[in-house]
């Protein structure tokens, strides 16, 4: 048996938080436009299908990210960085149907890729944690490789 390394448990975690920070920020910034003005990034595809006005879809956008990041910091950290890295492709496909913002399309998958490494990593980690009973009593974490 050997412990969970501490290299990886700290890799999870900057990716847990900055992975679930984020798109609660965003999500929340929906409703005020304090970063930037939401709406400019929507695809005029999506403006001329979408039923309701750029403003109340947006605001909808937002409520999803933020339950999204809700998911990646709770005890479902896998499923959360898996529902935040396909809402960030489907951003990337929403900005390169701008025709514009294709920085941002790349960025987002980018940060996709790293959405799917918290979903990795958090199998493994889940996979390998362990509650071992040592002759003492006591419960403790190890891992087996």
């Amino acid at each position: 048996m050997k412990e969970f390394d501490p290299r990886l448990n700290a890799a999870w975690w900057a990716l847990r938080i900055g992975l679930g920070a984020g798109p609660i920020l965003a999500g929340i910034d929906k409703f005020f436009n304090i970063l930037t003005n939401w709406e400019m990034y929507l695809s005029p595809i999506a403006t001329r299908v979408l039923p309701v006005k750029d403003t109340t879809f947006m605001h909808a956008v937002g409520v999803v990210e933020i339950i999204a990041g809700i998911i990646v910091l709770s005890r479902w950290t896998k499923i959360g960085s898996y529902i935040v890295g396909l809402w960030l492709i489907g951003i990337a496909i929403n900005l390169t149907t701008t025709g514009m913002f294709y920085d941002l399309a790349v960025r987002d998958l980018e940060i996709a890729i790293g959405a799917f490494a918290l979903s990795q990593l958090t199998a493994v980690r889940e996979g390998l944690m362990t509650t071992e009973i040592t002759q003492g009593g006591h419960s403790r974490l190890t891992a087996t490789f």
